[in-house]
Order: structure tokens, then C-alpha cells, then sequence
């Protein structure tokens, strides 16, 4: 029988319940706020509080404690939460060490992994799943094996989630069979598995493996598997690096619009597939076909205006680039970045230069003009430009943290401006610096040496590249030797370094050597050096017709006609030079012996009163007459 105390009873604990659950439920609000705001103060606050009603044992808080102090970037305190819980579950276990390793802490995480092994607390799938991510992360595959077995052994390896995750690690660490091993010998497959062995491929730097890929990628679609946005995307990156595979670009581009999936780059705000298909379009010298798709966007963000303006750059077309990088902006869309650093190489000539420095004045206003990688691109356009002293003031004022590529940069710049001692003292520099040289910088130091001169100083930083920093010789490099010594007129010693490289001379070392040739006039070198050439690039008409001048200015009028007749019986055909000016927005171009330009006759008049200034014996009297006539 139920006595009316037991029943006051009975109401108390309810309503005192429910005030526990309230009481709890706000305080895991509170955390989770704290968490996406990434506040410690508040954080402190909360747990202060936690504290103070002995709310600290509750698992679902202890829990949220945890992640909110690893939101902050505060693993120890996460850590102590972690130590004053009494019973620790495998969950939180989970918690802790994905907690450092999203703050990449690794070890930490490979420690507490090996501590909870050793307790009652069995590792389930998740924290095998975490622990071999880390793993991956690390390269370390002898102790992901040693995971790999013990996964055998408790048959969590059957689990889908952790077998994608040893199939990635194995790729990362660059062991790509035994990745296809584990996919071959799972019992059930989500589509995740199937992006992992793409991406695997991907990695795989051989190109040998292409046609394996796009049978796997076949054989997927036969089995019944549709493909997600990661899947069609990273088939797409591939398509635009490997220019056979735009085909597959295309036929992608029609599954995209068939299956439903263009929808998530029309409808929606995220255009990740838009950008996709206008980059892939774009390297495949298709921007045409890349502007379609940009123009289909309903929703453009920066990241889909960036892509569009890298195609029309990487294509060539720098007019094009800078009219949608205005429009971007009078559209409202801030550009980023990358975005500057996209549209920079658009203005790497003396007659945009002013461009660049309006988007170098705008880096500025936004303080972006300390990012490394944007200092990088001013120098580049800079020293494109004409202008050695603002790319100078950019490395020794703006480029606060320079990395291998800023100095690289900068060595390049000097050597494209024939400044070759002060090339070779950046270089020594970066050495002094701890910052060990690339082959970038030892062939931007080398062009230098070759430009002036200065063949001694090369040879000594070629050999100390190639002894002391065991840096493998490329063939940027020996061009570079050949051009050096060529241009000194070295043709012997030069020769004999063709010999002795350890790779095939390729079209650039008997390009340099033809270069070297016609500056000393040295016929036979230069007679040689096109034959071999020709062979190298049978379709490449510059090669034949360089060597029919040169055999027509020795008047062997009948090698002359033999080669004229083989360009014939290929087909090939040299398109003229053309050079170009902008002026008040409008570019003028020109060609050899052109006459199509409004304005020619008075061209040629002034390019006649010219020659005859220069060939007057007061040049400077003659010439200042000359501009006066112009005037």
C-alpha cells in the first residue's frame, strides 16, 4: 500500500530529475557554444560552474568539456578533464586522441592509443579508424602494419569505415598494392572505398597507371556504384593534368548533367564542381568550354571568379583575365589571395605593369601583402615588368618570412637582369640562411653565371649542387652549363660535358649550343647542333628554318632548297613573330613585313629616321632630332 509520504516522495525526485536534466541540457548548450565560438574564457566560466554543482562525473559533460578545451587549442586542460573522470569510456578515449591529432599532436595521440590498450577499455572501430589516419599523416606504415595485424587478429578489419582508412594510409605512405590489397579483400564496400583506391591511383606519380585507373573507374560503374561530387571531382583534376584525358572530361561533364549532380553547382551556393569542370576545360586549352560553364553559375563565389581567371591566364589570354577580375570586383565579390595571386601573371609585361601595381596597392589595403606566396608572385611580375627595384623592395620589405621559392624568385629576377654577381651573392645568402637549394634556384643562379659571363663561378656552383647538396643534375641544369660555356666560346669544353651528362641531351642542350653558335659564328657547332635538333622535333618548323637562314647566310643555296622541300613534304608551316603594344587600353599587334596597321606608313617612317640617328657619328644630337620630328 502507497502511503502519502512515499507519494511527496515520488514528486520530489521527479521534479528534482527533471531539474538535473534541465540543469545539464543548458550547461551542454553552453559548452557547445563555447566550442563554435572557440572562446576559453567561456569555457573556463562554464567548467568553473560544472564544478561548482559537482556536475563534473556526468559523462555527456565530461564529454563536451573535453572537445570544448580542444576547440580552444588548450589540450592540457582537455587532458585533466579527460584525468578527473572517473569512468572512462571507450568514446572518450576516441575524444581525446582525435582531439590531438586535430590540434597535430600525433604523438600524444599514438601515446594515449598505446595507454588505453593497456586497460580495460577495448579499442573499437573509431579509434582503430583515428589512430591509423594519424598514422597515415606520419608515413609511418611499420607501425600501421603493426596496427593492421592486431585489427586481423579482433576482426575489426571486416569494419568498412577502418579498412578505407588502412587503404588510405597505405596509399600515403606510398605503398599503393597493398591498398589495392585491402579493397580486393573486403566483404562489403560504400563508396568512400572506391574514392580512397581513386585517389590512390592519383598519388601514384608513374602516369603508367592511368589506363589501370579508368578500368577501375569502368568496372565501378558496372557493379552498380554512382558517382559522388569527391568522385567526379578527383577524376576531373586528373583529366586537366593529363591532356589525352580531356575526352574524359567531357563524357564526365555529361554525367554530372544526367545524374543530377549539376544541380549542386547551379542551385546551390557551393560551386566545387563548377570550379572543377572550368579548371579541368581550362588546362585543357579548352577556356571556351570553361567560360560556358561559369556563365551557367547561378551562385559564383570567389572560388568559381578565381578558377575562370586562372583558365584565361593559363591559356594566354591576359585581357580577358582582367576585365573579369574587374567585373568580379564590381560584382561585390572580394577577391582573396589566391585571387591575386591568379591575376598577377597577367600583368608580367613593361606594358601592364601598372596593373600589377594597383593589385599590389590593393594586397596592401587588405594587409594581405605579407603572405608569402602573394610576395612571391609581385617579385615574379615585377622583374617580368621591367621593374628589378620594386621586386627588390618587395623581397627585403614586405616578404617578411621568405621561403626557398621567395629566394629562388628573387635570383631569378636578378638573372633576368643580367645582374650576375648579385644573383650569385642571393644565392651564397640563402645558403648562410640554412635554406638548402632547389633546382629552381641553382638553374635561376646558373642562367645568371651564363648571362655574364661569369663561367668559373657557374661550374663551382653546379658541382657544390651536385657534391655537397646531392641534388640530382636536370636537364635545366646542363642547358644551362652548355649555355654558359657556349657562350664563351667554349664549344669544346662544352661538347664534352654533353658527353659526360648522365641523361640524354635533350632539345634545350642543342637549342643553347645553336644560340652560342650563331653568336661566334661558329658554323660547323652550329650546323651540328641543328641536325640534332631536327631529329629531337621533326615537326617543330622553327628548327628548319633557322637552319635554312643559316645556310643561306653561308649562300649554300642548295642545302637551302633541300630543306625548304622536307618542311614542304611534312606539311609544316612557321607562323610569323608578333609582337605587341597597349596603348590607352587598345593593344596594337605586329608581324614581320606587316603592313595591315592604320598607322604604318608612319611607322616605317620613324623606324627609317631611326636607323639613320643610329648610324650617324653624334648619336645623341641625331637621335634627339629624330624624337623631335616624332613629336
Amino acid at each position: 500500500m502507497i502511503t502519502l509520504s512515499a507519494i511527496k516522495f515520488l514528486k520530489i525526485s521527479t521534479k528534482t530529475r527533471s531539474f538535473y536534466t534541465s540543469l545539464t541540457t543548458n550547461f551542454i548548450d553552453l559548452l557547445q557554444l563555447s566550442i563554435e565560438s572557440q572562446s576559453l574564457k567561456h569555457a573556463q566560466q562554464v567548467h568553473t560552474k560544472i564544478l561548482q554543482l559537482g556536475l563534473d562525473q556526468n559523462s555527456v559533460i565530461a564529454t563536451k568539456l573535453v572537445s570544448a578545451y580542444f576547440a580552444c587549442q588548450n589540450p592540457v586542460d582537455s587532458h585533466l578533464c579527460f584525468d578527473n573522470f572517473e569512468h572512462n569510456s571507450e568514446y572518450l578515449w576516441n575524444i581525446l586522441i582525435n582531439g590531438y591529432a586535430k590540434n597535430k599532436l600525433f604523438g600524444q595521440s599514438i601515446k594515449l592509443f598505446n595507454e588505453m590498450c593497456k586497460t580495460e577499455v577495448t579499442p573499437d572501430e573509431f579509434t582503430f579508424s583515428g589512430i591509423v589516419k594519424i598514422l597515415g599523416e606520419l608515413g609511418d606504415v611499420v607501425s600501421g602494419k603493426i596496427v593492421h595485424g592486431r585489427c586481423m587478429r579482433n576482426g575489426i578489419v571486416l569494419d568498412t569505415i577502418v579498412a578505407n582508412s588502412f587503404m588510405a594510409m597505405y596509399s600515403k605512405c606510398g605503398i599503393f598494392q597493398d591498398s589495392l590489397k585491402v579493397f580486393d579483400e573486403m566483404p562489403y564496400r560504400n563508396i568512400s572505398s572506391f574514392n580512397v583506391v581513386i585517389a590512390g591511383y592519383m598519388g601514384v606519380k608513374e602516369r603508367i597507371l592511368d589506363d589501370k585507373l579508368w578500368d577501375f573507374v569502368k568496372d565501378m560503374l558496372f557493379e552498380g556504384w554512382k558517382f559522388d561530387a569527391f568522385t567526379v571531382s578527383t577524376l576531373l583534376s586528373l583529366c586537366g593534368e593529363v591532356k589525352n584525358n580531356w575526352q574524359y572530361g567531357k563524357e564526365l561533364h555529361c554525367y554530372i548533367v544526367k545524374s543530377g549532380l549539376e544541380s549542386d553547382f547551379i542551385v546551390c551556393s557551393d560551386a566545387h564542381l563548377g570550379c572543377c569542370l572550368i579548371d579541368m576545360y581550362s588546362k585543357s586549352f579548352r577556356v571556351e568550354l570553361g567560360r560556358r560553364v561559369f556563365d551557367r553559375l547561378k551562385h559564383r563565389n570567389v572560388f568559381a571568379w578565381t578558377a575562370m581567371i586562372n583558365g584565361y591566364v593559363l591559356n594566354g589570354d591576359f585581357d580577358e583575365a582582367l576585365i573579369l577580375f574587374k567585373d568580379m570586383q564590381v560584382e561585390g565579390v572580394e577577391p582573396n589571395k589566391v585571387s591575386l595571386i591568379s591575376i598577377l601573371p597577367a600583368c608580367c609585361s613593361f606594358d601592364r605593369l601598372k596593373g600589377g601595381k594597383q593589385i599590389h596597392a590593393f594586397s596592401t589595403r587588405r594587409v594581405l601583402n605579407h603572405e608569402v606566396s602573394l610576395c612571391n608572385a609581385l617579385i615574379d611580375m615585377y622583374s617580368k615588368s621591367g621593374s628589378l627595384s620594386c621586386a627588390r623592395r618587395v623581397f627585403e620589405h614586405d616578404c617578411v618570412t621568405k621561403d626557398a621559392i621567395s629566394w629562388s624568385s628573387m635570383i631569378s629576377a636578378y638573372s633576368l637582369h643580367g645582374n650576375g654577381r648579385v644573383a650569385i651573392t642571393l644565392y651564397e645568402k640563402m645558403l648562410q640562411h640554412g635554406i638548402k637549394p632547389d633546382r629552381i634556384s641553382v638553374v635561376g643562379v646558373l642562367s645568371a653565371c651564363a648571362r655574364s659571363g661569369l663561367v668559373d663561378e657557374g661550374i663551382r656552383i653546379y658541382d657544390l649542387a651536385i657534391n655537397d647538396y646531392d641534388l640530382e643534375p636536370t636537364l635545366e641544369m646542363c642547358a644551362c652549363i652548355v649555355d654558359m660555356l657556349g657562350k664563351s666560346g667554349q664549344f669544346d669544353r662544352a661538347l664534352n660535358f654533353i658527353k659526360t651528362m648522365p641523361m640524354g641531351p635533350g632539345p634545350s642542350i642543342w637549342g643553347a649550343l645553336v644560340n652560342a653558335a650563331a653568336i661566334h659564328g661558329n658554323s660547323e657547332v652550329h650546323n651540328l647542333a641543328y641536325r640534332f635538333l631536327i631529329q629531337m622535333e621533326p615537326e617543330n618548323p622553327s628548327n628548319y628554318v633557322s637552319l635554312s637562314n643559316s645556310y643561306a647566310s653561308s649562300q649554300r643555296w642548295d642545302v637551302v632548297a633541300q630543306v625548304r622541300t622536307m618542311m614542304k613534304d611534312k606539311g609544316l608551316k612557321k607562323f610569323p613573330g608578333c609582337s605587341w603594344i597597349s596603348i590607352n587600353t587598345e593593344t596594337h599587334s605586329f608581324y614581320v613585313a606587316d603592313k595591315s596597321h592604320p598607322c604604318s606608313l608612319v611607322i616605317y617612317e620613324m623606324l627609317d629616321q631611326l636607323i639613320l640617328a643610329m648610324k650617324r657619328d653624334d648619336y645623341g644630337v641625331g637621335f634627339e632630332d629624330t624624337v623631335k620630328v616624332y613629336e
